[in-house]
């Protein structure tokens, strides 16, 4: 069977930034429904086109095709009386429809990014097919929504 429209893919990967520093490890494989439902990056799925289980890929993304480029305007301070006493570094919050992480806690207030944590980097996504099956018409039907 080769990756077609309406399969579910099953990817082993690992993501590197360009300098070959390791983003992710792969631990878990992905499994997504191919043919254009945004469930992976786009020029990922049209790298994967027409593979088979076994075959390799490597796909440069720039950061605007990965999480985006880094915006500062996501980058916030705010009053530690208007956030939880329990705050700590790395903790996510959510906040006008973002999720934030904290990234720094001065004595008065917080520092809070809404920035996914790979914003602004250049990726390379490689691995091999894993698996390849027909995609259910209730998988489609939800892949659809």
């Amino acid at each position: 069977m080769i990756i077609a429209k309406n399969c579910i893919v099953t990817l082993k990967y690992r993501v590197t930034d360009t300098d070959e520093e390791l983003i992710d490890p792969g631990s878990d494989p992905i499994i997504y429904i191919h043919g254009g439902y945004e469930s992976i990056f786009t020029p990922i799925e049209e790298a994967l086109e027409g593979k088979s289980i076994g075959d390799s890929f490597k796909v440069a993304l720039s950061a605007h095709e990965a999480f985006g480029d880094y915006n500062d305007d996501l980058l916030i301070r705010e009053s530690l009386d208007n956030l939880p006493e329990n705050l700590e570094v790395g903790m996510q919050m959510e906040g006008n429809d973002i999720l934030y992480m904290v990234t720094e806690i001065q004595e008065d207030h917080a520092i809070l990014d809404g920035n996914h944590p790979f914003a602004g980097l250049n990726l390379i996504f490689e691995g091999s097919v894993n698996d390849i099956r027909p995609a259910t018409e209730e998988e489609i039907k939800n892949a659809a929504i």
